[in-house]
């Protein structure tokens, strides 16, 4: 007999002769639902209470950066790179490093907490940040070539590409290859805009370096080859 035909009665009693049957089930669904929820939120406060705890440090990091505390700067750093590995906060610990290193004279110890940014971080923006910065450091140690490759030339630079182009341009510019300087700074200008790149300086570069003095000198190849 359909359950649409059944009285309310007999209705009340199907409901019991399944819930009986079934009692088990009923309860380890409502126990498992229940535990579901209490780990959701207990995951939930460990969440946050980790954010907040790294938000404390990044917090203490830039106070000492105030303070020119170096010494302070790299602990804090070091300590939120070890214990919240996975937060946008170590990220920025490590290009903070990255800087210390640079204006410290040490330009070789800031590739590898630039590296780590620009191959880790969850963040398209600072991975782009970190491999501009490391190609700048790359020429600044004397790898022009591993700059250029750093920057290869990508369409999925976006806003970044007028910086590329022109420390692309620095890079060639140090392995002396004018030309292709001249050509990576006139991408950079046209990539450009108000706010990415100072377009007065690119263009004192292009006219220096569009000069017949800025020409470079000739190899020893070519020289030989000039004489009779």
């Amino acid at each position: 007999m359909s359950e649409d035909y059944l009285t309310d009665d007999e209705q009340l009693e199907h409901v019991k002769r399944v819930v009986a049957e079934n009692w088990v089930w009923v309860a380890g669904g409502v126990v498992l639902g229940a535990a579901l929820i209490f780990g959701y939120r207990y995951y939930e406060s460990y969440v946050n209470d980790r954010a907040l705890r790294a938000a404390a440090q990044f917090e203490e990091l830039t106070s000492a950066l105030t303070r020119d505390d170096q010494g302070k700067v790299r602990q804090v750093a070091d300590g939120l790179i070890k214990q919240y590995p996975t937060s946008p906060y170590a990220d920025q610990a490590q290009l903070v490093l990255a800087r210390l290193s640079v204006d410290s004279g040490k330009p070789a110890e800031a590739i590898a907490p630039l590296t780590q940014v620009m191959t880790n971080s969850k963040d398209a923006e600072l991975k782009h940040i970190a491999r501009l910065r490391l190609a700048r450091v790359l020429t600044a140690v004397g790898k022009p070539d591993d700059a250029i490759k750093t920057l290869a030339e990508d369409a999925a630079w976006g806003a970044f590409a007028a910086p590329a182009h022109e420390v692309r341009g620095d890079a060639f510019f140090a392995k002396h290859d004018i030309q292709g300087a001249v050509k990576e700074y006139q991408a950079a200008l046209a990539a450009g805009d108000a706010g990415s790149v100072d377009s007065a300086l690119l263009q004192l570069k292009i006219a220096d370096l569009s000069a017949p003095s800025s020409a470079a000198p000739p190899t020893a190849d070519s020289s030989n080859k000039a004489k009779p």
